[in-house]
């Protein structure tokens, strides 16, 4: 009989994320922004809506999902074209977790809030 551990110990998938962030963000700076200034005053409305439309330029092929996260992404996985390496359940804020779990090798995410802001996640493994 399997241990309750076993399954949620060993699941662990890969992902890349951008990250925009907004004045309801937990945290107003990012490398991009280090004072804050922008963060503070793009509202959530805006922030979701840039990511809108960065999703549809990858998902046409207009844009690399890697190359929109190094110059576009809040997060400092920016450097890394949002790379993430791989994590498994309880490592990440619920939202962005259960997304991820939930998506197939391959496939991006809708839009997904976090206390952090708003992502969209492409799982790699």
């Amino acid at each position: 009989m399997p241990s309750s551990s076993s399954r949620s110990g060993g699941d662990k998938v890969k992902a890349s994320h951008i990250l925009i962030k907004h004045q309801e963000s937990r945290r107003k700076f990012s490398w991009k922004d280090p004072e804050g200034r922008v963060i503070s005053n793009t509202t959530k409305e805006a922030a979701v809506s840039q990511l809108k439309s960065i999703r549809e330029d990858i998902v046409s092929g207009k844009a690399k999902f890697q190359d929109i996260a190094a110059s576009h992404s809040h997060c400092s996985s920016a450097k890394r074209g949002g790379d993430l390496g791989s994590f498994g359940k309880g490592q990440m804020q619920k939202p962005f977790e259960e997304a991820t779990f939930a998506l197939k090798v391959g496939e991006i995410s809708d839009i997904v809030e976090t206390e952090s802001g708003v992502h969209i996640i492409l799982r790699t493994a």
